[in-house]
Formats: structure tokens, sequence, C-alpha cells
């Protein structure tokens, strides 16, 4: 079975809030999955197919239950905070 898009985006990108008080919110998790996506010249899906596709993976946007990983991370955090850079 392949690997879809999304797979490899929460695989790579993300892992398990275990302690549940650093989930990322709606708008942190998309952000997060549109910098892999440049980091992996991707386009982007539209957040409707995102939220979709989420939703097939049992991740909540109101509680993903998801902390952010890896390189895409980094990149969104001084995409977010640019004075850090």
């Amino acid at each position: 079975m392949a690997v879809s898009h999304f797979d490899r985006f929460l695989s790579e990108a993300t892992a398990p809030d275990q302690d549940g008080d650093l989930s990322l919110r709606k708008d942190q998790l998309y952000g997060l999955y549109t910098s892999w996506c440049v980091l992996n010249h991707s386009t982007p899906a539209p957040a409707a197919d995102f939220w979709s596709a989420m939703r097939d993976h049992r991740i909540r946007s109101s509680d993903s239950g998801l902390r952010m990983t890896g390189p895409a991370a980094a990149d969104y955090i001084l995409a977010t905070y640019p004075v850090l850079v």
C-alpha cells in the first residue's frame, strides 16, 4: 500500500502530544502542513481537503493531540515569529 502525502506529513512533522498541553490548534496544524509542503517542494492541498484527510486519520481540528517536530516545525516557527530571525 502506498503512503499518502498526508501520511508522510503526519509521520515527518508531528508527534503525539503525550501531556495534552501543547496540542496544535487548527491554524497551527495547517500552517505546519504548509511549511512541510514548502520544504518538500509539494503544493499544499486546499484546507478542505486537508481537514477531510485529517478526519480520516481521526485528528480533530479542535484538539489535534499532536505536537510539531522536525524541519517543518523550525520552518513554521521562524515563519510565524520572524522577530526570532
